[in-house]
């Protein structure tokens, strides 16, 4: 029998799906971010970081379209992918502006602090941060203009199997 921990999951079963892709979309990121930064693009980590979240968008968006919001819709497919990836746009400006204003601003780049000092100003400005205010307002946006639709595709929802009647069974 399913207790109020199943319950409060399944009422926000959108929220927690959205969270699993975000955290795949963010070891997407933090490899590419890092695969980047720390070879061909050591001198622009803020390229990096554009490039890492270019790409982590495309599979946030295979994944949200055809997981987290496959019961949403209300547009067709290349309207839904174009506000998807608008969207994404302004949480890519959202994402990167911390790194920005950490590197530019607060200097906190080698030679004026350590390079300890730098790596987790560079983690903490554009990977915690900047992934945090990205993911709220993209949450927010893909529900209000993406995805609009809750009941677009019901069908796709199955929850549990409707058990048959015992006299039907046999």
């Amino acid at each position: 029998m399913p207790g109020p921990l199943h319950a409060l999951a399944l009422k926000h079963r959108e929220l927690l799906k959205f969270a699993v892709v975000g955290g795949t979309a963010f070891l997407v990121d933090n490899t590419v971010f890092y695969g980047l930064k720390l070879t061909i693009l050591e001198p622009k980590p803020v390229t990096a970081k554009v490039i890492a979240v270019l790409v982590a968008t495309i599979v946030s968006y295979v994944l949200n379209r055809e997981w987290s919001f496959r019961t949403r819709g209300g547009r067709e497919r290349h309207h839904e992918a174009a506000l998807f990836f608008l969207v994404s746009g302004v949480g890519l400006v959202l994402s990167s502006v911390p790194l920005w204003i950490s590197r530019y601003v607060f200097l906190l780049e080698t030679p004026d602090v350590s390079l300890v000092t730098q790596e987790i100003a560079d983690f903490m400005s554009a990977q915690v941060i900047g992934t945090l205010i990205a993911m709220v307002f993209r949450f927010w946006a893909f529900r209000k203009w993406v995805f609009p639709d809750e009941e677009a595709h019901p069908g796709r929802v199955r929850l549990a199997p409707v058990p048959k009647p015992k006299d039907e069974a046999a």
